[in-house]
């Protein structure tokens, strides 16, 4: 059984005005963050920030770029060429890393954000470009990955450095696929049935396919999206769930 877990969120999103997540409460409580670049959200005020508190509560810090997508919030699927996607990515992990070499804080990870992950579950292309863009300017920068897509198998197989990436308030199709959130049941927000199943995933490696089969998990990371209403509550209590069967909350780069 594992010892530790990493618990990570999706945080810095909001907007100018526009305010998203509980952010200055959920750092309080998880591991590593996945700070929006500027491009699905967030802000240069907002991402100064969430380093800064980063930095405050010894969290590890990660870049969460996205497509150019504000209106969609990055979760609409996008065709752009492969050297514009890589630029766009590479700039947003710039943007992230002046703000972290702002505070002395070292950039521990990239994750990319929304339907440029999803695609990257089974886009090969897609996962070629993403790798190929971080190798380009960060190459021993790990990557959250998801256990069996292609992003997966690409960062294997050009050695790039990953950590398998398990989601808290996601359903799962028994390919291991995350299930759309256009379709019913994908999200998942009560706080304790949630806990229940990453208990389970971390101490059992088991997990249920929303079609009900039992499928097999492996995950070195644990997401809880900063935007699920019940985000705040459901961090606590995975957190001390996880806690009270003697694993410990713990980012896997320190």
């Amino acid at each position: 059984m594992k010892k530790t877990i990493d618990l990570n969120c999706d945080m810095g999103e909001s907007f100018g005005n526009y305010k998203l997540g509980n952010d200055d409460e959920v750092i309080k409580y998880i591991s590593s963050v996945n700070v929006a670049c500027g491009f699905h959200g967030g802000d240069p005020n907002t991402m100064d920030h969430t380093v800064k508190i980063a930095k405050e509560y010894g969290v590890g810090v990660g870049a969460h770029p996205g497509f150019p997508d504000l209106a969609g919030f990055g979760r609409r699927n996008m065709d752009i060429p492969r050297e514009e996607l890589i630029n766009l990515i590479i700039y947003q992990i710039g943007a992230l890393d002046i703000f972290c070499q702002k505070y002395n804080v070292k950039m521990q990870h990239v994750k990319p954000h929304g339907s440029m992950n999803n695609m990257a579950d089974s886009n090969e292309q897609m996962a070629i470009n993403i790798v190929d863009a971080i190798q380009s300017v960060k190459p021993d920068l790990p990557i959250f990955v998801k256990p069996n897509s292609e992003l997966h198998r690409i960062s294997e197989k050009k050695g790039h450095p990953y950590k398998l990436e398990i989601f808290a308030d996601r359903a799962y199709h028994k390919d291991f696929s995350l299930v759309s959130r256009k379709e019913e049941g994908a999200i998942i927000s009560d706080p304790n049935f949630v806990a229940d199943r990453i208990v389970r995933m971390v101490t059992k490696g088991k997990v249920n396919a929303i079609s009900g089969e039992e499928i097999e998990v492996n995950g070195e990371t644990i997401c809880v999206h900063g935007d699920t209403p019940t985000a705040l509550e459901m961090i606590k209590v995975i957190k001390k769930r996880l806690e009270g069967a003697g694993i410990e909350v713990k980012s896997p780069f320190v």
